[in-house]
């Protein structure tokens, strides 16, 4: 398995293992035109696994000066039992930590029991303090599968 830095040569592949994996994606934040953005603007923190030219798992990952975010991390289902998630999470924190990032968060959907007790079980903890809050400022079209 290599590893390696996203590229928008990957965003394919890797829009197929979101749209497999149901990450709740839509049609402008997670356009190829919205990744390219969030590429250029955190262009060494997202990172792909590749196995005989196919992606098989991937991580974006970005910054805001301040506080590190997961915005989305999938394996395809192929792949997964090999470390493969673990890996780019590591990838991902430690280029977070070479950037002076000192925290991380994310947002798992709460039926993903899979996804969160992955990442529970490596140091991610719940909050259970706070209220998600967001809004769109232009309709989006959330894409399912």
């Amino acid at each position: 398995m290599e590893y390696r830095l996203m590229s928008m040569d990957d965003y394919d592949q890797v829009y197929q293992i979101w749209l497999d994996c149901k990450n709740g994606l839509n049609d402008k934040d997670d356009s190829r035109e919205g990744i390219e953005k969030y590429l250029k603007r955190n262009p060494t923190t997202s990172f792909v696994a590749v196995e005989d030219g196919r992606v098989a798992g991937v991580i974006l990952c970005g910054h805001d000066g301040r506080r590190g975010f997961i915005q989305h991390m999938s394996v395809a289902e192929a792949y997964r039992g090999r470390g493969v998630a673990r890996t780019l999470v590591d990838l991902a924190l430690e280029a977070l930590r070479k950037e002076d990032i000192n925290k991380v968060a994310l947002v798992a959907f709460d039926h993903n029991k899979g996804g969160n007790a992955f990442w529970e079980s490596i140091g991610f903890t719940e909050r259970t303090d706070l209220i998600y809050r967001n809004k769109a400022l232009v309709e989006l079209k959330i894409i399912k599968k």
